[in-house]
């Protein structure tokens, strides 16, 4: 089982981008009701998939810099990336949003 770790705008490059494993990351804040509503879901995908995909979160309000390199515009925002490069988001919480999530992680795998 694994836990959501967290990434900054200082650590995404490493933790993401060259990341040996595919990687989701969640862009989130504290305030965002729906970032809440996925959270669980995504710590779940974190205990079944974690040992193959890295699953990240960022603040957005702590960090600025990487949210706006991607055109993030609203949250939650999931994107899924695989060598480096972004293969897939989901922007909101959707009703499927679990399995939308579980879908991603296996396109990251396969």
């Amino acid at each position: 089982m694994s836990d959501v770790g967290e990434v900054s705008d200082q650590t995404f490059e490493a933790e993401v981008l060259k990341s040996d494993k595919p990687a989701i990351i969640d862009f989130w804040a504290e305030w965002c009701g729906p970032c809440r509503t996925i959270s669980p879901i995504i710590q779940e995908l974190a205990a079944e998939y974690g040992d193959r995909v890295k699953i990240v979160k960022m603040d957005i309000d702590a960090n600025p810099s990487t949210p706006g390199r991607f055109g993030i515009r609203s949250i939650p925002t999931v994107l899924a990336f695989k060598d480096g490069q972004v293969i897939e988001q989901i922007v909101g919480a959707p009703k499927q949003v679990k399995a939308q999530l579980n879908s991603m992680a296996q396109k990251l795998l396969s």
